[in-house]
């Protein structure tokens, strides 16, 4: 039994139980610092299986959005679920349970069901990846091979956006969503709120820039730039901009639209849609890397904030 044998296992207990303990707990504060602590766990996971890029978005989305979403929303309703129907509590928390292990079981089925030698493209990517003059396959993968993917999940951004502002109310359209007022002033929210914001612009613009040779990217330092923008709004330090706004609109569409625009160009330089011309790759989706980078960014800080509430200002 090796030291790294009972490092991978403890992880692994340990990433369970906290997983449990977020199901199982009373308070909102609990569950919400358990899910958080769940995503950093996982991260480590991933980095663990030597896949550091899913690890970086486990960490911004388990760690980041997500739990700057719920520390909002936690700030929001307080500890009433502590007062819950004890006996609707223990039929919620049993079928998540239910529904836990038996996602547990089919994965692992799935898993177990691979032939030993899988099929694999890992080859030819790496093969052909000096054609692109980046040094990180997963950037190449995302950008060059599957770079029509990519461009439709980035629009997919821009209308999940425009469905959570379908729910506004036709007299809040283009006005304002609510976010909330802290009354504590020192409160941990606002300490972190003004502590976090230097440091997360710094990791979020270092990722996208090392992205093309290190793990990293558009998505991962999006992410990043996304949860310090949710997390001074919902500390109140930042009242949330109305949606009307013709900056706020364009950067959630510059990213994918530029993106767009280069692949209808590839086919007048390079006879193909999405294809870069050769020796100019790299600095082309250095480009598109940049420009998407803003659009997650307030994409997923639009999503998280909701839709508009109140009316906007004439």
């Amino acid at each position: 039994m090796t030291l790294s044998f009972v490092f991978d296992a403890s992880l692994a207990m340990l990433t369970i139980a906290v997983a449990c303990y977020a199901v199982v707990a009373r308070e909102i504060f609990a569950a919400v610092a358990a899910f958080i602590s769940y995503g950093l766990l996982l991260a480590l996971v991933w980095v663990r299986l030597s896949a550091v890029d899913v690890a970086l978005t486990e960490a911004a989305i388990g760690g980041g959005v997500t739990g700057a979403l719920l520390i909002g929303a936690a700030a929001k309703v307080g500890n009433s679920g502590s007062s819950a129907d004890p006996a609707e509590w223990r039929v919620g928390t049993s079928l998540t349970a239910i529904l836990c292990v038996a996602t547990t079981i089919g994965i692992a089925v799935a898993f177990l069901s691979l032939p030993q030698q899988a099929p694999t493209l890992a080859t030819l990517a790496v093969k052909h990846q000096p054609s692109t003059g980046l040094g990180n396959p997963v950037t190449a993968v995302l950008l060059a091979y599957r770079a029509i993917d990519t461009l439709l999940e980035s629009v997919v951004l821009v209308f999940a956006v425009v469905g959570v502002w379908s729910f506004a109310l036709d007299r809040h359209w283009g006005g304002t969503p609510e976010t909330s007022r802290v009354s504590n002033s020192a409160g941990p929210l606002v300490f972190l709120a003004q502590l976090l914001p230097p440091l997360g612009i710094i990791v979020g613009v270092h990722l996208v820039w090392t992205g093309a040779t290190e793990p990293g990217g558009a998505f991962q330092g999006g992410t990043i730039l996304a949860t310090v923008w949710i997390l001074v709004m919902i500390a109140g330090l930042v009242a949330a901009p109305s949606i009307d706004r013709p900056w706020l609109r364009f950067a959630l569409i510059g990213g994918p639209a530029l993106f767009l625009a280069i692949g209808v160009a590839g086919i007048a330089f390079s006879g193909a849609f999405l294809a870069y011309p050769e020796g100019y790759a790299k600095a082309v989706i250095l480009v598109i890397e940049a420009a998407l980078t803003l659009s997650i960014a307030v994409a997923l800080g639009l999503m998280a904030i909701g839709a508009p509430a109140r009316r906007p200002h004439r």
